[in-house]
């Protein structure tokens, strides 16, 4: 089951460097500081508050109370989006674009963002091969991407290689 959504708030910034964390380029904060467990939580993302902030990968991320923080804390992959918040879609063909943290879908348990509406649509039309495309893509896309947050990058492709090949060994 794919839940998706776009929910329309503050217009995002200019584009900055390609980081391994998409985050707003004049804040700095992951998600335009949309709560990442609300995405799982609440019928839509909620924004967060500095109130609640949590460093991780290199960048502050924000929560929309202390609970939603601490749950976060014990495990920031689940929450977090894939791909660091680049568009899915955009990896599956080959390139790297900033996800909109209000072009949204949850497959698998899994956040995913998207650059368009358009991105996410496609998306929606071949969820399996899009995931698998954009899995086979990432380790070499995030191998050009700066700033701390490239040693999260690293150790989620480093997983996701690792995953692969115990899946290929069954």
């Amino acid at each position: 089951m794919v839940v998706f959504g776009c929910a329309f708030g503050a217009p995002a910034g200019a584009a900055g460097l390609v980081t391994a964390i998409v985050t707003d380029p004049l804040t700095g904060v992951a998600l335009e500081g949309y709560d990442p467990v609300s995405y799982f939580t609440d019928p839509d993302p909620v924004p967060g508050s500095p109130d609640y902030e949590y460093r991780w990968g290199g960048v502050p991320w924000y929560f929309a109370s202390a609970a939603n923080r601490d749950v976060f804390m014990r495990n920031p992959e689940i929450y977090a989006p894939q791909f660091g918040g680049h568009c899915l879609t955009s990896l599956s063909r080959g390139y790297l674009s900033d996800g909109k943290p209000r072009l949204y879908a949850i497959a698998g348990m899994k956040l995913y963002l998207f650059y368009s509406v358009a991105n996410r649509e496609a998306f929606v039309q071949s969820e399996e091969s899009s995931l698998r495309t954009a899995e086979r893509n990432w380790p070499e896309l995030a191998k050009g991407l700066t700033g701390e947050e490239a040693d999260v990058a690293a150790a989620v492709v480093d997983e996701a290689v690792a995953g692969e090949t115990s899946e290929a060994a069954q």
